[in-house]
């Protein structure tokens, strides 16, 4: 039988606020999410592993328009594999990017750090 979790229990395990969770659904990252005769949702281990990815996607600085035009292509099924692939080849390289920033940004942090070593042994 498959597992179920609480939006609680999912906001716990992935460190999103139940107001985030309801906000995705709300826009259409989270489709399908199952609800119990209450009412409640009903979290499946598969929407888990799709939060996962969207958490993975924002952590990378895709924008929400992206995700939600990557969530759509995916509730479309099969047919839109290639455009999910150049959609994520797309946000790859703004991610190889991003990295070539940060690697450039800590190399000058790391030369002024040498500078200010160097000024300081020259006034001991």
């Amino acid at each position: 039988m498959d597992k179920h979790y609480t939006i609680q229990q999912i906001s716990q395990i992935t460190g999103l606020t139940s107001h985030t969770l309801r906000y995705y659904e709300k826009i259409g990252l989270l489709d399908g999410v199952a609800r119990n005769e209450s009412g409640y949702r009903k979290y499946r281990e598969s929407d888990l592993l799709w939060i996962d990815f969207l958490i993975r996607l924002r952590e990378t600085k895709m924008p929400i328009s992206e995700m939600k035009q990557f969530s759509d292509l995916r509730s479309q099924g099969e047919a839109t594999i290639k455009e999910r692939r150049t959609l994520l080849e797309l946000h790859k390289n703004k991610v190889i990017k991003q990295i070539e920033d940060l690697k450039e940004n800590l190399l000058k942090i790391e030369h002024k750090i040498t500078y200010y070593k160097t000024l300081e042994e020259e006034n001991i």
